[in-house]
């Protein structure tokens, strides 16, 4: 289980854990006999457009006619071989190997296209540092959070003793009796987003808390989407909350990898 230093409204703080819990099939696949399913992988191709393109000299023409009399896309030795361990690797637009690449980050605006090309920053994990992850004191009701945010990870933090148990349980009944979310943040003052490992990603946290007598269930809901509302009715993707602080960047934005061979 891995772990996070958070603090309540208070300023007190511990260190507890937190987990993805796996979500139970409720439906079990099986074969005609009844045998299990198991998956594997295997090679479905090796070819590309671009690849085949150049082989024909650029015309399409002759590549369509290639792929009708016969079968250039497939290699007879590769094609459909099963392999176990595998290896990402990036590839050059001519499909070779690049040695040398450089990441990217692109900013999008809400309509798709590209703001802004920038060099990817490698960001460091916060979660588990000496300024603990702290309560911002903004309330969002619960209803409101569902059509303003996008949440695309969670987790729920738990206990690791007795005396944690009642610092969460303390967090967790008061989010309930409020039937609102929390917004939770990073470093001296809680306004930097939340990066959960080496190179990851920024996210904006939300902590759900929900009790029942003696139990509780305390979430830490993520988010790097806000749904903001058009004239027009249809929502409009924005890359952070309002509440964000300045300069935050989109979280929304892809990566992208170019270069080549060395």
């Amino acid at each position: 289980m891995r772990a996070i230093h958070i603090a309540n409204e208070k300023k007190r703080d511990a260190e507890v854990g937190f987990d993805a819990l796996p979500r139970r099939e409720t439906v079990v696949m099986v074969l005609p006999d009844g045998r299990k399913k198991t998956n594997v992988k295997f090679i479905k191709s090796l070819a590309s457009l671009e690849a085949l393109k150049e082989r024909h000299g650029g015309d399409l023409v002759k590549l369509g006619e290639a792929l009708i009399s016969g079968d250039p896309e497939i290699d007879m030795e590769q094609t459909g071989r099963f392999i176990r361990r595998t290896r990402r690797l990036w590839m050059t637009a001519n499909s070779t190997i690049a040695y040398r690449v450089n990441f990217v980050e692109v900013i999008h605006n809400p309509d798709g296209s590209e703001k802004e090309r920038r060099e990817l920053k490698r960001q460091q994990a916060n979660i588990k540092v000496e300024d603990a992850v702290q309560w911002t004191g903004k309330f969002f009701p619960r209803a409101d959070t569902l059509r303003r945010f996008v949440f695309t990870k969670s987790y729920q933090i738990r206990h690791t003793s007795g005396l944690t148990y009642d610092f969460l349980y303390d967090m967790a009944k008061q989010l309930h009796e409020s039937k609102s979310l929390m917004r939770v943040g990073a470093g001296k003052k809680g306004t930097d987003q939340l990066c959960l490992t080496e190179g990851g990603e920024k996210y904006f946290g939300f902590l759900e808390g929900r009790v029942d007598g003696d139990t509780y269930c305390l979430i830490l809901r993520l988010t790097n989407l806000e749904l903001k509302p058009l004239a027009s009715g249809m929502p409009e993707v924005s890359g952070a909350p309002e509440s964000a602080p300045s300069g935050a960047s989109a979280a929304a934005g892809e990566k992208a990898a170019a270069g080549g061979p060395s």
